[in-house]
């Protein structure tokens, strides 16, 4: 289903198995040979109402048995297992290779997870016992906005739902990274700090590789004036006038001018936009996203009107396959589900 030479056809593809497991819908992008980003969208999961339906975020008060439901299914759709932190909006970036172990079903969780006994998931999951999960390590909730690794077999997850994840990958060391830059984490250097680490790791800056994934875009990101301008000062040209009339930011187009500053130039950032983009418009007719756009209050057009109209297939708000706090907020709803971007090498 995953193969990442083709977009996954939800409209073949139910959201749940026979058995009621969840099907993720990803897209994945090669960013590199043997090296694999995959967004996840809010299509084939098991949460309901405001979380609807693949969320993968532990902290915001979905039932942490679809949670876990969902992340163990995409475990199993990306064929890696998943290493989550708590990301904090911080310049930090971690090295997971020596802390690494399986201590859940889906792989390594110190985010922070909420588990259903109402305790954070900085131990062994006691659901997970039976699956050779190692019980013996117990990890504390590690708050970094960056991961790096140098292991296959590890996909790095960034969680988002407007911030910007960028993904990074040395194809000659094996190093790969992903970094979670939200517009503080931006003005904190954390992408210069996550390719400081990889490098620290045997990654050479002139070989690093890095794509873009989905976040709200400059047209939608709507600051206060004095936010924009400092923004601006220290990532110039990223001010924008949005779509709402009010002064923005452009977290892209600073994340574009941090990877530069840090040696990776414009020519090695890898485009997702083609492959979302097609994806998009492949399923402006599936159901269960008609079904989840009827509760983002943005009028009543069609699916595929709705798509048609968006002019920036990554932008979090504009396009609906995405989870966007900006989105859920226009809409008056108090939750919203989390989306993961992430990278793995094959081994």
């Amino acid at each position: 289903m995953n193969d990442p030479a083709n977009i996954v056809d939800s409209n073949a593809i139910p959201p749940v198995d026979e058995s009621g497991n969840p099907i993720p819908v990803t897209i994945p992008v090669i960013l590199a040979p043997g090296i694999t980003v995959t967004y996840t969208t809010r299509l084939g999961g098991v949460s309901q109402d405001d979380y609807a339906a693949c969320n993968l975020g532990g902290k915001s008060g979905d039932d942490p048995k679809h949670v876990l439901a969902n992340r163990v299914a995409l475990r199993t759709a990306v064929g890696a297992d998943l290493s989550l932190i708590s990301q904090v909006h911080s310049g930090e970036a971690v090295d997971v290779d020596g802390s690494f172990t399986i201590n859940t079903p889906f792989g390594f969780d110190v985010s922070g997870t909420v588990r259903a006994d109402g305790t954070a998931a900085d131990a062994a999951n006691s659901e997970a016992t039976d699956t050779g999960v190692d019980t013996d390590r117990q990890p504390q909730v590690v708050a970094a906005d960056g991961q790096v690794t140098s292991r296959t077999g590890i996909a790095l997850g960034i969680f988002a739902a407007d911030c910007l994840p960028v993904l990074m990958a040395d194809p000659v060391s094996g190093i790969i990274a992903g970094a979670h830059c939200g517009r503080r984490g931006l003005e904190r250097d954390i992408i210069a700090h996550t390719i400081d680490l990889m490098c620290s790791k045997g990654a050479e800056r002139s070989r690093i590789v890095a794509t873009l994934g989905p976040c709200i875009c400059g047209d939608c990101y709507e600051v206060g004036g004095d936010i924009a301008d400092a923004f601006d000062a220290k990532f110039p040209g990223t001010y924008t006038l949005t779509r709402f009339g009010g002064p923005g930011i452009d977290i892209a187009a600073a994340a574009r001018q941090c990877l530069d500053k840090a040696g990776v130039s414009a020519e090695r950032i890898i485009d997702s936009r083609p492959r979302v983009a097609a994806a998009t418009q492949y399923l402006a007719q599936d159901q269960e996203l008609r079904d989840l756009c009827r509760i983002d209050n943005e009028g009543d057009p069609e699916l595929d009107e709705r798509v048609g109209a968006i002019k920036h297939s990554l932008c979090t708000l504009e396009n609906p396959l995405w989870y966007s706090h900006r989105r859920a907020a226009l809409a008056k709803k108090t939750h919203e589900g989390r989306m993961l971007a992430l990278i793995s090498r094959q081994a």
